[in-house]
């Protein structure tokens, strides 16, 4: 498991800066600390003071992507996860502002997140706001702005750090990618099964379930 991430040199345009982390738009990208400088610190203080929420990459503050539909699905999910996992005490399930820090100087923010008991200290619930422990299940919904350079390099970090499984929902596609490594795929649409595969086993969540979300109406 990685312990540490060496920031590579700064760039010499803005467009190798977006490069480097995956194409993203460049009003996600805070400029203020400097690209290159930015810390824990910096994520948490923005946080405290604009209720923003910024992952932290090679010395960079990159906003969260979300929009309405995606937090309602991370909502979904999370309650699904919460109702598996708390009854047989399986481990700690967060949401979709849990910041992690994967390695020194790397935070990124999943939609949801299992951490099994046997991977927290104490096994108790951990006191840092961004505690340093990669979860066994990582989930994120995907926004329009994210993009797929974007996400290959997230699921590298991932997996990196000691992830075991990643989940990516398109709520557009309405389709889910389930990886059990950065390159072993399966997709799913909205007539399959999810599961939990070793990390969660005999966890089911029917995505047709799930994406009905997105089709609810007032009567």
């Amino acid at each position: 498991m990685a312990s540490a991430l060496e920031i590579p040199a700064p760039p010499d345009t803005v467009g190798e800066l977006l490069a480097r982390l995956g194409g993203v738009p460049a009003h996600r990208v805070r400029l203020n600390p400097a690209p290159g400088t930015a810390t824990e610190k910096d994520v948490l203080a923005i946080h405290a003071r604009e209720k923003r929420l910024y992952e932290l990459v090679d010395g960079v503050l990159v906003e969260k992507g979300m929009g309405y539909a995606e937090s309602m699905l991370a909502g979904a999910v999370i309650s699904c996860l919460r109702a598996f996992v708390r009854p047989r005490k399986l481990g700690l399930v967060s949401g979709e502002s849990g910041m992690i820090r994967l390695m020194t100087g790397l935070v990124r923010i999943p939609d949801a997140t299992f951490i099994s008991w046997d991977r927290i200290p104490g096994r108790r619930v951990p006191k840092a706001p961004i505690p340093p422990i990669p979860p066994n299940l990582a989930v994120e919904i995907l926004s329009k702005s994210n993009t797929r350079a974007e996400m290959r390099r997230k699921l590298r970090e991932y997996f990196a750090a000691g992830v075991e499984l990643v989940w990516l929902i398109d709520p557009r596609k309405r389709t889910v990618e389930v990886y059990a490594s950065p390159r072993q795929r399966q997709i799913l649409t909205a007539n399959d099964v999810l599961d939990g595969g070793t990390v969660l086993p005999g966890f089911v969540l029917p995505l047709a379930e799930l994406f009905s979300e997105l089709d609810e109406q007032g009567e």
